[in-house]
């Protein structure tokens, strides 16, 4: 029997920035996701960020960041991702159910969003298997997806 895993999201510090910057996604992916820097970078300058990194078992296997406007009724994960050498084990799937955990228990959270773009290596299939349905819209070249709180 597989050993159960603790995932937790933990707060991004002068100690783990390193491991959470050499996080990679696998190379199918490199061009589909905006890589850890960038957006520990552009969370600092956006007032509405919330970033952790995702652990397993004290090891860092991902990152998450979320935009969280508390004058919207609905919330964004703005960027997620897992470790190209930590993907498959179900470390994302159970990271994404405590993001949205955590989301709905914010104040007026009906609705999150997210976006991927729309080419091979994408993770759609991943986030409709949690729930997120195509809305059609695009934002650039992302296409949107949504997941509906009752």
């Amino acid at each position: 029997m597989a050993k159960k895993v603790k995932i937790s999201l933990q707060e991004i510090t002068e100690d783990s920035l390193s491991d959470i910057l050499s996080l990679e996604v696998a190379a199918l992916q490199q061009n589909l996701l905006t890589n850890n820097a960038k957006s520990i970078a552009q969370a600092h300058f956006s007032r509405y960020s919330w970033m952790r990194a995702i652990y397993a078992d004290g090891i860092p296997v991902g990152f998450v960041l979320l935009y969280l406007d508390p004058d919207k009724p609905h919330y964004e994960i703005w960027r997620f991702m897992i470790d190209k050498d930590f993907q498959g084990n179900g470390y994302g799937k159970a990271a994404m159910e405590m993001i949205i955990d955590f989301l709905k228990d914010l104040p007026d959270c009906r609705e999150i969003y997210l976006s991927y773009v729309p080419k091979k290596g994408n993770s759609s299939w991943f986030f409709k298997a949690l729930g997120f349905v195509d809305t059609g819209e695009f934002h650039g070249n992302e296409k949107e997806m949504r997941l509906e709180l009752l």
